[in-house]
């Protein structure tokens, strides 16, 4: 049996990680394999089990690899394989549904909070000097933002939605949650089930947990931004292609919304003309 890894590096494993799988044959690891069809192709034509964290399966790789009968995916979500051809191909394709649930509930946390507080801008500033020249014991570029003032959006409400809404909780914030299946409604001092729409529209940050499918993919679009307060900020640690990035780069740079903080984009890694980097207020 022939064993694929296609993006070992991803994980940031020492080789020897992988060495309990030998056993079950031959291992390949490819630290990183570009997103490249035919590179791809070559690499899994013989493959029996196939290992990927960010890589993509196209309908062209399950076509070539003949003898594939399993893809471990090494992350939470499926998107990055074309689970119709995998079907048809009768390949079994599995996740890891609680990889980084904690790290990634913290890390939204730590993004909402830069951009209430913005301590990276005000590091910035005093390494700079401004507060030595500030004549002000108090100095702010520009004053924090206190959550339990604010309504915070939860688009996805599983494991990690539910996390992060706990910590918006204690800090006070109003929460409004959306998921497919409403279910064990918790008792927060204040929470209320919504649409999509209605979080986009009410909420003062918006917080994306939701899974990436072919009926949401780019679902955060500039019809969605319009509907956005000027002051609302848009936080992102779930997947890039939920949101359409030259809508949002353009709803940054125009003042519609506030700010972003994004931990994934569209195409990872981010290419060199993705506007959001350039785009105002966007971390």
């Amino acid at each position: 049996m022939k064993l694929v890894v296609l993006d070992s590096d991803t994980l940031g494993f020492e080789t020897g990680a992988w060495e309990p799988i030998r056993r079950f044959g031959e291992l390949k690891l490819y630290g990183h394999t570009p997103f490249d069809e035919s590179i791809i192709g070559d690499r899994i034509a013989d493959a029996d089990f196939v290992f990927t964290n960010k890589v993509p399966l196209t309908s062209a790789a399950f076509a070539g690899a003949k003898n594939l009968r399993f893809v471990g995916v090494l992350a939470t979500g499926y998107n990055i394989i074309d689970l119709e051809a995998a079907r048809a191909a009768s390949v079994t394709v599995c996740n890891v549904p609680g990889y980084g649930t904690t790290t990634t509930a913290q890390h939204a946390v730590s993004l909402i909070l830069e951009l209430c507080n913005q301590p990276g801008l005000h590091s910035d500033s005093v390494h700079a000097g401004d507060w030595v020249r500030s004549p002000h014991f108090c100095y702010w570029k520009q004053a924090p933002l206190e959550l339990a003032s604010l309504t915070v959006g939860i688009v996805g409400f599983g494991t990690i939605g539910r996390r992060v809404a706990a910590a918006m909780d204690v800090m006070g914030a109003k929460i409004l949650a959306s998921a497919r299946t409403p279910r064990d409604t918790p008792g927060y001092a204040d929470f209320e089930w919504a649409d999509n729409k209605t979080i986009f529209a009410e909420a003062d940050i918006v917080t994306l947990h939701c899974p990436q499918t072919p009926e949401n993919t780019g679902f955060v679009n500039a019809e969605l931004l319009a509907t956005m307060k000027p002051s609302a900020r848009l936080v992102n640690t779930a997947r890039g292609g939920l949101v359409d990035e030259a809508a949002l780069a353009q709803a940054l740079n125009s003042g519609q919304i506030a700010s972003a903080a994004l931990d994934v984009v569209s195409q990872e890694p981010m290419a060199a003309d993705n506007p959001l980097l350039g785009a105002r207020n966007c971390i």
